[in-house]
Order: C-alpha cells, then sequence, then structure tokens
C-alpha cells in the first residue's frame, strides 16, 4: 500500500517455516483469526501468510477515502510488525499457495508458487473473494480497471488525474462509492447498470429508488438496464496495449472515458478448498462452528458459505456474507473451534456503505420479508425502511439515521419486536416502541 508501507512489511524470503496453524490470506478475517486465538490463550505458532507484497490492510477506504487522497496508506495497516513477533506470529507477504498436501488429521503442507513450503498442524482459510471479471472487446485495454485490493485503488488513483471522464460499471456498493469519490475529485462520472434498480442484492425496493433519486440530485448520471458491449481503444496504432477511450452501450450509445472501473460482485476463492476435496457451494461449505467438511480445517470471512446465524431463520438455511463484521464475528467462532470449544455466531449481521454524503447503515438480513414500513425525515435528510416477515422486523436500512440503526439492531439481537403500526412515525424513537416478542 505504497512503498513505505511494503517496505516495512517483513520480508517472506526471511521468515522460517515452522509447523502450527497456517492462515492463509492475511485478510480482515485471517488477523482477526489471529489476534482472537492469542486472546483465548493460544500459544502454537502462527503462520499468517498473504499473497499481496502488503502488510494487513483495511479494504473498506479503498474506495473512498483512500482513492480521495483524505489517508495514507500506514493508517489502513491492521497491526505493527512489533505486534506480530511479539505475539509468535510470522507475517509473509508475496507468496501465492498453488497446492496443499493434507493428511487426515489435519497436518501437512503448503506448495507455494515460489517453491516454499510451509508446514502445517492445523489449516484456515481466509482467502477472501475475487473480483468477477467482464469479458468483452476491449476488456484488457489499458485503463480498464477493477477495485478489489490494495494494488487495484494504487493503480486506479495513478490514472485518475489524467482522466475527466469515468464509466463505471455496476450499481453495486463498490461501484457507487467509488463514483461518490471520483464525482467528488472532479471527474465526470456515469454509472451503467445492468438491473432495473441500485443495490439490487442488498436492499429493498424503497432504498434503491431513494439512493437512484438521491444520487441523481447530486449529479452524478445512473443508467439502469445499460449493458455495455465494448470498449474502444484511443488509437489504432502500435504495439504497445491501447488505452481505453470510450465505452460503447449495446444500444449504440457511446461514452467517452479514460477510465473504466469494473465492480459487479465477486467470486470467492474456493480453488484450494476444490484441490483439498471440501465441500463447495458459493463459498467452503462450513458448519457453525466454521469447521469445513473434513472436520479439522476453518474457512472464515468471504469464502465461507455457513448456516444463516439470524435468529429465526429456516432449518438448513446457508448464507455467504460479505462484510468487515461478518469477517470479525466468523473469526472469532473459528478461533474457538481451534481452541477445542463451540461458540456459535454471535450478533447480528450489519453493513454499512458511505456514498458521497449518504451514510448507509443496514441491519440484519432483509431476506424472505412480507412488510415494510417507511421513516422519512425530509427536513433532516434521514431515511429508513424497516422490513418484516409475518408481524416481526427482521432487518432495516438505514440512511443518515444511525439511532434507528442502532435500535433496530439491539431490538434484533435481543429478540424484540418493533410493531409496524407505530414505526412509521418518525417523530418516535424506535427503542421506545420496542417490546418483547
Amino acid at each position: 500500500m505504497g512503498t513505505h508501507a511494503v517496505e516495512e512489511a517483513t520480508d517472506s524470503a526471511t521468515v522460517p517455516s515452522r509447523t502450527g496453524l497456517l492462515i492463509i490470506g492475511a485478510s480482515q478475517s485471517g488477523v482477526q483469526l489471529a489476534v482472537s486465538l492469542r486472546a483465548l490463550g493460544f500459544d502454537e505458532h502462527i503462520t499468517l501468510l498473504g499473497d499481496e507484497d502488503h502488510r494487513p490492510y483495511q479494504r473498506p477506504a479503498l474506495s473512498k477515502e483512500f482513492l480521495q487522497g483524505m489517508v495514507g496508506s500506514e493508517s489502513l495497516i491492521f497491526r505493527s510488525n512489533d505486534y506480530w513477533t511479539g505475539h509468535n506470529v510470522d507475517l509473509v507477504k508475496g507468496e501465492y499457495i498453488a497446492r496443499i498436501d493434507k493428511e487426515a488429521d489435519g497436518t501437512g503442507v503448503a506448495h507455494a508458487s515460489s517453491g516454499r513450503q510451509f508446514p502445517f498442524s492445523r489449516l484456515a482459510l481466509a482467502v477472501g473473494a475475487r473480483a468477477r471479471k467482464l469479458e468483452i472487446d476491449g476488456s484488457d485495454l489499458d485503463g480498464v480497471l477493477y477495485l478489489r485490493n490494495a494494488d487495484d485503488a494504487l493503480a486506479l488513483k495513478s490514472r485518475v488525474g489524467d482522466a475527466q471522464d469515468v464509466v463505471v460499471i455496476g450499481g453495486g456498493f463498490i461501484g457507487l462509492e467509488a463514483a461518490s469519490s471520483l464525482q467528488k475529485m472532479g471527474k465526470n462520472v456515469t454509472v451503467l447498470e445492468f438491473g432495473p434498480r441500485l443495490v439490487g442484492r442488498a436492499v429493498g425496493d424503497e432504498t434503491a429508488e431513494y439512493f437512484l433519486q438521491a444520487h441523481r440530485s447530486r449529479g452524478l448520471d445512473i443508467r439502469l438496464n445499460a449493458t455495455a458491449a465494448r470498449f474502444t481503444a484511443a488509437d489504432g496504432g502500435g504495439e504497445k496495449p491501447h488505452g481505453v477511450a470510450a465505452v460503447e452501450l449495446q444500444d449504440g450509445t457511446v461514452l467517452p472515458a479514460q477510465i473504466v472501473l469494473i465492480g459487479i460482485g465477486v467470486i470467492p476463492n474456493t480453488q484450494l478448498a476444490e484441490q483439498l476435496g471440501l465441500d463447495v457451494d458459493n463459498g467452503v461449505v462450513v458448519d457453525r462452528f466454521a469447521l469445513a467438511s473434513d472436520g479439522t480445517t476453518v474457512a472464515v470471512g468471504d469464502v465461507a458459505n455457513m448456516p444463516n446465524p439470524v435468529p429465526g431463520s429456516a432449518p438448513g438455511e446457508r448464507i455467504r456474507l460479505e462484510s468487515v463484521n461478518n469477517a470479525i464475528e466468523h473469526a472469532k467462532v473459528a478461533a474457538y473451534s481451534l481452541t477445542g470449544h463451540r461458540a456459535e455466531y454471535a450478533g447480528i449481521p450489519w453493513f454499512w456503505s458511505n456514498q458521497a454524503d449518504l451514510k448507509l447503515q443496514i441491519a440484519g438480513l432483509s431476506n424472505g420479508y412480507d412488510q415494510t414500513v417507511l421513516r422519512r425525515d425530509t427536513e433532516r435528510g434521514k431515511f429508513s425502511v424497516l422490513y418484516y416477515r409475518q408481524g416481526q422486523v427482521i432487518a432495516a436500512d438505514c440512511v443518515n439515521a444511525p439511532l434507528d440503526f442502532m435500535d433496530v439492531k439491539n431490538a434484533l439481537a435481543k429478540g424484540q419486536n418493533i410493531p409496524a403500526t407505530a414505526a412509521a412515525d418518525v417523530a418516535t424513537r424506535l427503542k421506545i416502541i420496542t417490546t418483547d416478542s
């Protein structure tokens, strides 16, 4: 994440390979797993291995504060090198694990593409997910970018100064966050969303429409049901890769673009799990205690497909969550498993997304709702949607309404309800009308 941060990172060539717990993936969940284990008194050696040439860092700011230059790379680093050294954790950077040989008792050896070997007594997969690629004509042009990791963010930042027109493909959280940041930086930004509404997987219709109108009122050009057909180059000569110059849509519209940023979702990194013969289904299938199908490997965070932890979920319902909160809470569950204990997922899943001056907070999961209640305070710029199933509140989307978010989150955690008949009154604090279910 910048030269200084990289230079301070542990040089993987100098780290001895030692048997103990091997955590593959120096991600939010990988870091939390190591930290939680030490807090629980786990005293075996830990190797925390990442394939990036950076110390473990926070990702949410990449599309916002880091992109805008509001924070530097050092502020995103999770822990100092002194922490890892003092807690008997070898932090290994820049090593990609290509193959794992594992025995039935959970021991084995991980083989890096560099030739290095990492023996282990237990294995943890915190390998996250990768950006889903858009394969159309011109997708290999210079300036066609993704934003998933630090190198992606650095590549984007290096091009922003010379660009005036940016096309963002994908109207999800990452696309809208980056689009808002780039617009704030003075760029002419167009967002293309393939579907009929924004943030299709994460919010309901009312919230999607609210964000559409809010972003358009702030000058962001958003086009729904829009499909990119091809990217065209700036010129047709020379042997070097050409820079992107425009995006042509299926309806024939041509949009100038010196940068095309693609954010159309992610794919869980299940390659190692598949090679190990673990059960895989939209992620690594794990039980309530983060254990994979072999009974010894743990898998945590974005890559894990786990039983839905929300109280009242249907038996057998499974989910893969992509959030900082989940990475932290799921890693804690795995840490207990690795220390011989059993602790199920604690707390209610929650998410956030900052887009310009719109601060979205989501409490719970709205899957399967049959009723919504809208709370809108136009004068104060606050907007909330509460989701219900059979009269019971199950989730809420809250924009610039942190008290609503806190009240719903607390109610869900305590198994309480917020009666729909009273929730629409924006003058009433939700916690006042919260009742025991």
